[in-house]
Protein backbone atom coordinates (compact mmCIF):
# COMPACT_ATOMS: atom_id res chain seq x y z
CA UNK A 1 0.00 0.00 0.00
CA UNK A 2 1.19 3.55 -0.82
CA UNK A 3 1.45 5.72 1.61
CA UNK A 4 -1.26 8.59 1.47
CA UNK A 5 0.12 12.16 1.74
CA UNK A 6 -2.63 14.38 3.75
CA UNK A 7 -2.28 18.06 3.55
CA UNK A 8 -2.05 20.38 6.24
CA UNK A 9 -4.76 23.40 5.40
CA UNK A 10 -4.37 27.33 6.90
CA UNK A 11 -6.91 28.53 8.85
CA UNK A 12 -8.03 31.77 8.07
CA UNK A 13 -6.09 33.13 11.82
CA UNK A 14 -3.09 31.46 10.84
CA UNK A 15 -2.76 33.43 7.55
CA UNK A 16 -3.92 36.29 9.37
CA UNK A 17 -1.47 35.89 12.28
CA UNK A 18 1.47 34.94 9.72
CA UNK A 19 0.39 37.72 7.79
CA UNK A 20 0.55 40.37 10.74
CA UNK A 21 3.67 38.87 12.12
CA UNK A 22 6.16 39.48 9.52
CA UNK A 23 4.68 42.84 8.69
CA UNK A 24 5.41 43.89 12.24
CA UNK A 25 8.43 42.53 11.99
CA UNK A 26 9.27 44.59 9.23
CA UNK A 27 7.73 47.55 9.90
CA UNK A 28 9.43 47.63 13.17
CA UNK A 29 12.84 47.24 12.21
CA UNK A 30 12.32 49.85 9.27
CA UNK A 31 10.02 52.35 11.15
CA UNK A 32 12.84 52.19 14.43
CA UNK A 33 16.15 50.53 12.62
CA UNK A 34 16.41 52.89 9.50
CA UNK A 35 13.99 55.93 10.15
CA UNK A 36 14.86 56.68 13.58
CA UNK A 37 18.55 55.50 14.22
CA UNK A 38 19.62 55.25 10.69
CA UNK A 39 20.60 51.91 10.90
CA UNK A 40 19.13 48.59 11.30
CA UNK A 41 21.38 47.27 13.83
CA UNK A 42 21.61 43.42 15.49
CA UNK A 43 17.84 43.75 16.72
CA UNK A 44 16.52 44.59 13.59
CA UNK A 45 18.29 41.96 11.62
CA UNK A 46 16.87 39.57 14.83
CA UNK A 47 13.11 40.91 13.69
CA UNK A 48 14.11 40.42 10.19
CA UNK A 49 15.45 36.80 10.62
CA UNK A 50 12.31 35.88 12.36
CA UNK A 51 9.85 35.29 9.23
CA UNK A 52 12.29 32.85 7.47
CA UNK A 53 13.08 31.39 10.49
CA UNK A 54 9.70 30.23 11.71
CA UNK A 55 8.95 29.26 8.19
CA UNK A 56 11.28 26.57 8.32
CA UNK A 57 8.85 24.77 11.15
CA UNK A 58 5.87 25.44 9.49
CA UNK A 59 3.88 22.12 8.82
CA UNK A 60 2.89 21.52 4.94
CA UNK A 61 1.70 17.31 5.51
CA UNK A 62 0.95 13.98 7.02
CA UNK A 63 1.63 10.75 5.60
CA UNK A 64 1.02 7.63 7.44
CA UNK A 65 3.22 4.87 6.84
CA UNK A 66 3.53 1.06 8.14
CA UNK A 67 5.01 2.07 10.66
CA UNK A 68 4.78 5.45 11.38
CA UNK A 69 2.72 8.70 10.74
CA UNK A 70 5.51 11.45 9.14
CA UNK A 71 4.94 15.15 9.76
CA UNK A 72 6.35 17.20 6.56
CA UNK A 73 8.28 20.00 7.64
CA UNK A 74 9.95 22.92 5.17
CA UNK A 75 13.17 21.00 5.36
CA UNK A 76 12.46 18.21 7.31
CA UNK A 77 10.12 15.72 9.06
CA UNK A 78 9.31 14.88 12.44
CA UNK A 79 8.43 10.92 12.58
CA UNK A 80 5.57 9.87 15.07
CA UNK A 81 5.66 5.64 15.56
CA UNK A 82 2.63 4.32 15.15
CA UNK A 83 3.69 1.46 17.67
CA UNK A 84 2.63 2.29 21.37
CA UNK A 85 -0.68 4.12 19.40
CA UNK A 86 -3.18 3.98 21.85
CA UNK A 87 -6.26 6.50 20.29
CA UNK A 88 -7.07 8.80 17.48
CA UNK A 89 -9.79 11.12 17.14
CA UNK A 90 -11.06 13.64 15.49
CA UNK A 91 -11.74 16.39 18.30
CA UNK A 92 -12.57 19.97 16.65
CA UNK A 93 -10.79 22.41 18.67
CA UNK A 94 -9.02 20.07 21.00
CA UNK A 95 -6.25 22.90 21.93
CA UNK A 96 -8.74 25.38 22.27
CA UNK A 97 -7.47 27.03 25.83
CA UNK A 98 -4.39 25.73 25.46
CA UNK A 99 -1.03 27.23 27.21
CA UNK A 100 1.95 27.29 24.94
CA UNK A 101 4.61 25.94 27.37
CA UNK A 102 7.31 26.45 24.32
CA UNK A 103 7.11 26.92 20.79
CA UNK A 104 5.29 28.57 17.78
CA UNK A 105 2.03 29.93 18.34
CA UNK A 106 0.89 31.16 15.11
CA UNK A 107 3.88 32.03 13.09
CA UNK A 108 3.42 30.14 10.19
CA UNK A 109 2.03 26.97 12.70
CA UNK A 110 0.67 26.44 15.91
CA UNK A 111 3.75 23.83 16.89
CA UNK A 112 5.79 22.77 19.82
CA UNK A 113 4.63 22.11 23.27
CA UNK A 114 1.49 23.26 24.89
CA UNK A 115 -1.52 22.37 28.19
CA UNK A 116 -4.63 22.76 28.56
CA UNK A 117 -7.13 21.39 30.86
CA UNK A 118 -8.12 18.52 28.70
CA UNK A 119 -5.00 17.11 26.61
CA UNK A 120 -2.84 17.84 29.50
CA UNK A 121 1.02 18.46 27.96
CA UNK A 122 0.25 17.94 24.39
CA UNK A 123 2.67 18.38 21.60
CA UNK A 124 1.15 20.44 18.91
CA UNK A 125 1.56 19.91 14.92
CA UNK A 126 -1.23 21.98 13.68
CA UNK A 127 -2.44 24.61 10.94
CA UNK A 128 -5.42 24.64 11.71
CA UNK A 129 -6.74 24.57 15.20
CA UNK A 130 -10.62 23.48 14.10
CA UNK A 131 -9.37 19.74 12.13
CA UNK A 132 -7.55 18.67 14.98
CA UNK A 133 -7.06 14.86 15.39
CA UNK A 134 -5.73 13.82 18.58
CA UNK A 135 -3.30 11.07 18.94
CA UNK A 136 -2.67 9.37 22.66
CA UNK A 137 0.57 7.41 23.41
CA UNK A 138 0.56 5.71 26.64
CA UNK A 139 3.39 8.66 27.77
CA UNK A 140 2.37 11.67 25.16
CA UNK A 141 -0.36 13.58 23.53
CA UNK A 142 0.54 14.47 19.86
CA UNK A 143 -2.43 16.86 17.75
CA UNK A 144 -2.28 17.23 14.48
CA UNK A 145 -4.60 19.14 11.74
CA UNK A 146 -5.02 17.12 8.31
CA UNK A 147 -7.29 18.53 5.95
CA UNK A 148 -9.55 15.70 6.11
CA UNK A 149 -9.38 14.72 9.49
CA UNK A 150 -12.14 11.84 9.52
CA UNK A 151 -10.56 10.39 6.33
CA UNK A 152 -7.24 9.89 8.75
CA UNK A 153 -8.78 8.77 11.35
CA UNK A 154 -10.27 6.10 9.24
CA UNK A 155 -6.86 5.70 7.51
CA UNK A 156 -5.23 5.13 10.61
CA UNK A 157 -7.83 2.56 12.42
CA UNK A 158 -7.93 0.15 9.21
CA UNK A 159 -3.92 0.15 8.87
CA UNK A 160 -3.91 -1.24 12.28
Amino acid sequence: MAAKTHPAPWSRVLVATSILATLLCVGVTLVFGVLVSGSVGWPGWLLLAMPPVCALFVVRGYRVESARIVVLRAGWVTRLPRAGLESVRFEPGAMRRSLRVCGNGGFFSFTGLYWNKELKMHRAFVTDPQRTVVLRYAGRTVVVSPAQPEEFVRELAMSR
